[in-house]
């Protein structure tokens, strides 16, 4: 798994191993103290006041503290996905050029990690290799296929979030923005010297296309023409992205394993604890929904995390479209999951078509930050109104009426 376990235990040990002061001091370097808990963020094994709250145990923090800082971010990108659904998947606002500009493919050398720059090389090597990337090797990779390559910011999020193990999409899209210009005030830029500064010496960029000044880069984040690239080696062999998983374990849908009994739906944003071990008459399913797949394939390597995870929780591994969960389900006595805002929209729709008033989702985890009503442009107008929350205040955060898809 490179790294990266789908349990509970794995994810516990990473948590315990934060170091909050290291993480502030050392963050931007590419072997700085990171936390790496995002892939155990984005599918449900720990949420955003348990990490708050085990770290702040062993070390206080500050509200203003770096570590808190980057947890608001996660929050507010919900904040602005909560606001504005499927609209995060529009540009926020005009960018450097039209978006028509800007190409709907991925150059084949940008995919075979053969552009012949070591930093954006390295970073593709290194995602297909782990399905991990550094936040510093994500943005110098989203500020190059866009302003250099003119490749359109969401083709290149989609492509990013197939791979990463821990794509949100929220955070994933809403920072490929933040990088074009789409959603910030300003796009994101960097040279050679600026890897040079944060990255071991193999990621060093001397004499590439990237070895320029800000003002040579912001000139050619403005000319509409792309430079060129071609493959300089053979390079890697993109890994493909599936719509579905591949391994033979995922079965079909069958009604008689939850007849008259309680249900408890996994998914893949709930890799978490069997909420019905202590149940004799329950039985956790882990379910797979087509619809929510088809337009963000993931890689075999994502797929397996999440497979893996869900397996070692549930009794069985169902994939299919809405109907056929919907009649597999019809049956049961009760029907429950935990809600996230990746699959809400669909668990909306099976509730419609069970028409059970059992079918419902467990109450939200208690969130960390306070909500704020309203929708807010900026992170800095977000982190002024609000504020680290008590759980039992925003324990029903955020309110159905909120969400729209």
């Amino acid at each position: 798994m490179s790294g990266f376990e789908p349990t509970l235990q794995a994810a516990r040990a990473r948590l315990a191993a934060v170091n909050p002061l290291a993480y502030a001091r050392t963050r931007n370097a590419l072997g700085g103290a990171v936390t790496r808990l995002s892939p155990y963020l984005t599918h449900g094994l720990l949420s955003l006041r348990e990490v708050y709250e085990a770290v702040h145990a062993r070390q206080p923090l500050d509200p203003g503290h770096k570590f808190v800082f980057e947890l608001g971010w996660r929050a507010y990108y919900r904040h602005v996905w909560s606001h504005l659904g499927n609209g995060i998947h529009q540009s926020l606002h005009k960018g450097v050029l039209p978006d028509a500009a800007y190409r709907k493919e991925i150059p084949a050398d940008v995919l075979h990690a053969s552009t012949g720059i070591p930093a954006i090389d390295l970073a593709v090597g290194e995602l297909y290799a782990t399905g991990y990337l550094h936040n510093h090797a994500r943005m110098w990779l989203a500020s190059y296929l866009v302003h250099l390559r003119k490749v359109n910011w969401h083709t290149a999020a989609q492509w990013l979030l197939g791979h990463l193990l821990d794509g949100d999409l929220a955070s994933n899209h809403l920072s490929w923005q933040w990088v074009a210009g789409t959603g910030s005030s300003k796009p994101y830029l960097f040279n050679a010297d600026n890897v040079a500064k944060y990255a071991p010496a193999h990621w060093h960029s001397p004499g590439s296309v990237i070895d320029t000044s800000y003002a040579e880069l912001e000139r050619l984040a403005k000319n509409p023409e792309a430079l060129d690239g071609s493959l300089t080696k053979a390079g890697e062999q993109p890994p493909q992205l599936l719509p579905a998983p591949a391994d033979s374990i995922w079965t079909a849908a069958d009604g008689r394993a939850v007849s008259g009994r309680d249900v408890w739906l996994h998914h893949p944003w709930s890799l978490g604890p069997n909420r019905l071990a202590d149940n004799s008459n329950g039985v956790s399913i882990a379910a797979g929904f087509a619809e929510c797949h088809a337009e963000h394939p993931w890689s075999e390597r994502r797929w397996r995390f999440v497979t893996s995870g869900l397996q070692a929780q549930t009794q069985h591994l169902w994939w299919g479209n809405m109907t056929q969960m919907a009649n597999a389900l019809r049956n049961a006595r009760s029907v429950s999951w935990d809600a996230d805002p990746h699959i809400d929209p669909i668990f909306a729709q099976l509730q419609r078509l069970l028409g059970n008033p059992q079918a419902l989702p467990a109450p939200p985890r208690p969130c960390l930050f306070a909500p704020v009503d309203q929708y807010c442009k900026s992170f800095s107008q977000w982190w002024r109104q609000t504020s680290i929350e008590s759980p039992e205040v925003c324990s029903a955060w955020p309110p159905a009426s909120l969400i729209h898809y």
